[in-house]
């Protein structure tokens, strides 16, 4: 008979996996992690730094920036920890507690990422389709309730899945097919009736999975019409470029968020190699391409970063 045990008896653990059939490479694998989580905190870091400390950028624009930077970096920090743990020094054991704590930030972390990219798309519909309204409708107040709503949604949204989780029996094995704990991985080890945390599952998913991505199309579907019937080519360049920031991180998210999707849907039965692949492309793509896409592609935040380094700079002598 299997023994039943649940979260609130006795602790006990849950075991993490690294990258399945390279064990042995744990330590070489570390080097790109490394790579990625240094390039995700010190960009997210600087682009925070950025904002902050340039009056200039105190804009409706860039106060959603900061949103979707903050995003990153927690996103980044909370996986982190177990990640290393595993390829530097292979300890997989973590305990309930500390399990369900990282669902809870890792999914909250996920989820506004989408909805932080959801403001910005309307950020972008305000700014060029209603341009002379752009500064009476989006001021700092109602971006501070934004962000307060931004926050409530996804915390709202992630702590009921866990109260049903965490009533639940686990008697099958503790063992997790990733580096750290995610919902529909611990739910696997449930053997109890899971119907309820099923079609709260799905309603999550259509909710937001499903509803901020046709809603950010939608405004571009009207950002489009609205720059079609602009006359001047010069002008229609500038309200794409405009947007194009924002387009790569919508696609940075979704197409690997997609990927996962299929992956599980399609190729149940394929690699674990794949599977895990493509949660670390999920969940580390955004952290460390976001800095990289506005860094490169806005102008103000390039010209902030190089007045912050050439300030530094000047009282390093």
């Amino acid at each position: 008979m299997p023994q039943i045990r649940n979260a609130t008896q006795e602790p006990f653990f849950f075991i993490l996996t690294g990258i399945p059939g390279f064990e042995s490479y744990h330590r070489w694998i570390s080097i790109p992690f490394c790579c990625f989580y240094t390039i995700s905190i010190i960009g997210n870091s600087i682009i925070l730094t950025v904002i902050r400390t340039e009056p200039s950028l105190h804009q409706p624009m860039y106060l959603f920036l900061s949103m979707l930077a903050l995003t990153d970096l927690g996103l980044t920090l909370t996986t982190l920890p177990t990640v290393m743990q595993i390829l530097w020094f292979n300890a997989r054991e973590i305990s309930f507690e500390a399990c369900f704590a990282q669902v809870f930030f890792i999914h909250t972390f996920s989820f506004m990422e989408s909805t932080v990219l959801l403001a910005m798309s309307f950020d972008r519909y305000v700014a060029i389709c209603r341009p002379l309204h752009y500064a009476s409708i989006l001021t700092n107040e109602v971006i501070g309730k934004i962000g307060v709503a931004i926050i409530c949604r996804c915390v709202l949204a992630v702590l009921p899945s866990l109260f049903l989780l965490k009533r639940l029996p686990f008697c099958r094995s503790h063992l997790l097919s990733h580096s750290y704990c995610l919902h529909q991985d611990m739910i696997r080890l449930v053997c109890a009736d899971i119907r309820v945390n099923s079609w709260y599952g799905f309603a999550l998913v259509l909710l937001i999975i499903v509803m901020d991505p046709l809603l950010i199309v939608l405004s571009y579907a009207i950002i489009l019409r609205s720059v079609l019937g602009i006359a001047s080519m010069i002008e229609r360049l500038r309200a794409f470029n405009n947007c194009l920031s924002h387009i790569l991180a919508v696609l940075v998210l979704y197409v690997p968020m997609i990927g996962v999707s299929m992956t599980h849907r399609f190729a149940k039965h394929t690699s674990p190699l794949v599977h895990v692949i493509m949660a670390n492309i999920y969940l580390l793509a955004p952290p460390v391409m976001n800095p990289i896409i506005y860094s490169v592609k806005t102008k103000q935040i390039r010209q902030g970063i190089i007045h912050l380094i050439s300030q530094r700079n000047m009282h390093l002598r």
